[in-house]
């Protein structure tokens, strides 16, 4: 059996408009592009490759899909929202006027944010 502790992650993001997801993901969010082919756009995320995939008629879900460890929250929500990203304030979480959530002790901060495609990003500060 391979060794997957050691073997690089792949993870995956479905989209139904590919021409909108690259523009966010290479531009805005300004992920470094890797290789493409017919079936997945696909970026450099350091230890990890994502690949975006072409679904016709996708719909995302309501929940987190992709998330980003960040050392200042506040500094990447700021920097995120000056290259265009909306930040989502969820009814009745307690979120600060940028959208950061403080866990109960102050042990993590969470932002939140979604792709063309309704797809739940997160930004994650512990």
């Amino acid at each position: 059996m391979p060794a997957l502790a050691s073997a690089t992650p792949v993870t995956f993001i479905l989209t139904a408009d590919p021409v909108a997801s690259r523009a966010f993901y290479a531009e805005t969010l300004g992920l470094p592009l890797g290789p493409q082919d017919a079936f997945a756009t696909v970026y450099d995320l350091g230890h990890c490759i994502l690949r975006v995939t072409e679904i016709p008629g996708f719909t995302a879900g309501p929940h987190p899909v992709l998330g980003w460890k960040v050392d200042d929250i506040a500094a990447s929500v700021a920097a995120l929202t000056a290259n265009g990203v909306a930040f989502t304030i969820y009814e009745g979480f307690g979120q600060d006027a940028l959208g950061i959530w403080t866990a109960p002790g102050g042990a993590a901060k969470v932002a939140w944010f979604n792709d063309p495609d309704g797809n739940v990003l997160s930004l994650t500060q512990s």
